[in-house]
């Protein structure tokens, strides 16, 4: 007799397994739990630091700056939540509860703004209808030069802003909500006599709850991240002062203690949109979901719902759109076009460049964390896909300063084995930027994979494993190219992210090394608003590509519905 190999069960299949199978299965947790170290260790180190702090450091700055910069970003973040929420939610609303001339439209047109970075926005509305801007100017000739106007340059501009820029985030979960879950209970409670309001406020709220947390928690992480289009407005927020600290006085250590404030924030955030969501669990039995049933508007009604998705779509996308085209056509005719779109170029294929080695390195690391689970199910494959999230739930300033203590301490460490590196790993290298840029942008890769990934079939990839195979073999022949699509959907969304970056490239990169962000940042700095104009406009886009993708399937859905 002889003893028989042991066996696993994966899916409906049971598998034979060797000792050479069971090997070349035992990497995959280690390497999975060293990419999420690699994630984990640069916000660790950051979070460390802050137990030796600089007191003089902060002494200072509690002495002249930091009191201001938590009440501006105090008041930023309520203010753009509570405009993102009822903006994105009403619209939400708007076009799933009722049908006017162009609702249908309406539905993925208004997704358009998120293509829209907050920076362009920013600089587009302070040239347009700041003191010097031509809005302000005709209002002076109309009303003479005394006539009153809304101060631009204020914390209200800057959330109006964010606004404008953030409101889809609330807007598609809220949708999203709203065909899923609360439009049987709506359609329910208005069949029991309950009226529009009633429903709404009794039903409906409540199953938004969720949805709409996870909403705003996005909108004040893209807050809180921001630092350009702040100072375009004259806030100072905490994240403004990390890139004062680290620009004004170049000090490494003082910089990244003070981004611990913003980590911190960003933690009470998370706790907050928790709190926010409480214990709600809705869902739909077995799993049909109705619709919401719209309502036809008639006459004024319906034109003033197509009135009001129409001004918001325009001012938050179409009007800045037009007015970057115009200042770019003028820019390329004018006697300066040459040597500007000389750099436009260099500075394009440098973004390229680094969205293009981001996308690479982040969809690498997916696919193998995604298949290790797979192979070896367990805690250990979870865990790690957990960890690896984190970048993500984390702003860009807090990652740039943890990439620069790590990295530090890893030249010292090639220094003491004499490998005589010190600093070339942590400043003047593309390394260094696209371990940031991974850090934080690999969450939306592994995410849109491992979606791909659950949809091959595990008889595959047992029957596979059962003729021999190894897994490295099954991922290359098998796994990758059934779940292309979703391979190639998360590569463009780590590299349409990276290539909008600015905060993280503006700490990290290479001297000389400019990106299109950044030549955008500082042209608008500068008042130049017709040169910025030209690389704003090539970054709106390229983040039109996974817009136009999602809003795709926006309607995709509303037909099946």
């Amino acid at each position: 007799m002889t003893a028989s190999a042991p066996v696993t069960e994966t899916g409906s299949d049971r598998v034979e397994t060797t000792a050479a199978d069971r090997a070349s299965r035992r990497g995959w947790p280690g390497g999975a739990l060293v990419l999420a170290a690699l994630v984990v260790v640069p916000i660790g180190f950051l979070a460390i630091g802050i137990l030796d702090p600089e007191t003089e450091v902060w002494r200072q700055q509690w002495d002249t700056r930091l009191p201001g910069q938590l009440v501006d970003t105090a008041v930023l973040l309520v203010g753009v939540s509570f405009g993102a929420l009822f903006l994105g939610s009403s619209l939400a609303w708007l076009v799933s509860a009722y049908r006017f001339p162009g609702s249908k439209a309406f539905g993925w047109l208004l997704v358009a703004p998120l293509a829209m970075p907050s920076y362009v926005l920013g600089f587009v509305t302070m040239s347009v209808f700041g003191f010097t801007g031509p809005v302000q100017n005709q209002w002076r000739d109309w009303f003479g030069r005394d006539a009153w106007f809304p101060e631009v340059e204020s914390m209200g501009g800057a959330i109006v802003v964010f606004t404008l820029v953030l409101y889809p985030y609330v807007f598609l979960l809220a949708r999203a909500a709203l065909a899923d879950q609360a439009g049987s209970a709506y359609n329910v409670a208005r069949s029991l006599g309950a009226g529009p309001l009633e429903a709404a406020r009794r039903v409906v709220i409540p199953m938004l709850r969720p949805a709409l947390a996870a909403g705003v928690a996005v909108v004040m992480m893209e807050t809180i991240t921001d630092f350009a289009t702040v100072q375009y407005f004259g806030v100072d927020t905490v994240t403004v002062g990390v890139f004062r600290i680290w620009r004004g006085t170049f000090d490494r250590d003082a910089a990244s203690e003070f981004a611990t404030l913003v980590l911190v924030v960003a933690l009470m955030i998370i706790g907050l949109e928790r709190i926010m969501r409480g214990r709600a669990r809705f869902g739909e039995a077995a799993g049909a979901a109705a619709g919401l049933g719209p309502r036809r508007l008639e006459g004024g009604r319906a034109w003033a719902a197509f009135a009001v998705c129409g001004i918001v779509l325009l001012l938050a996308f179409l009007a800045p759109t037009l007015q970057l085209v115009s200042w770019a056509f003028q820019e390329i005719t004018g006697p300066r076009g040459t040597p500007n779109t000389e750099r436009f170029l260099e500075f394009l294929g440098n973004s390229l460049q680094l969205a293009l080695l981001t996308a690479v390195v982040c969809v690498l690391a997916s696919i193998f964390i995604a298949n290790g689970s797979r192979f070896v199910s367990g805690r250990t494959t979870g865990l790690a896909a957990r960890l690896t999230a984190v970048g993500y739930a984390v702003p860009g300033p807090v990652v740039a300063m943890g990439v620069v203590l790590s990295l530090v301490a890893l030249d010292d460490v090639l220094e003491g084995i004499g490998l005589g590196l010190p600093g070339t790993v942590a400043t003047g290298s593309l390394v260094g930027l696209v371990y940031a840029y991974s850090i934080r942008f690999l969450a939306p890769g592994l995410n849109a994979i491992e979606a791909g990934m659950a949809q091959v079939p595990e008889e595959i990839t047992a029957s596979a494993r059962s003729l021999g195979a190894r897994p490295a073999t099954i991922v290359r022949r098998i796994h990758t190219p059934l779940a292309r699509t979703s391979v190639a959907t998360g590569a463009v969304l780590v590299a349409v992210d990276a290539l909008k970056e600015l905060p993280i490239a503006l700490l990290l990169r290479p001297i000389g090394f400019n990106t299109l962000p950044i030549w955008t940042f500082n042209l608008a700095t500068e008042s130049r608003f017709e040169q910025a104009a030209l690389p704003a406009l090539a970054i709106i886009v390229v983040a039109m590509i996974p817009v136009a993708l999602l809003s795709r399937q926006l309607s995709r859905g509303a037909e099946r519905a």
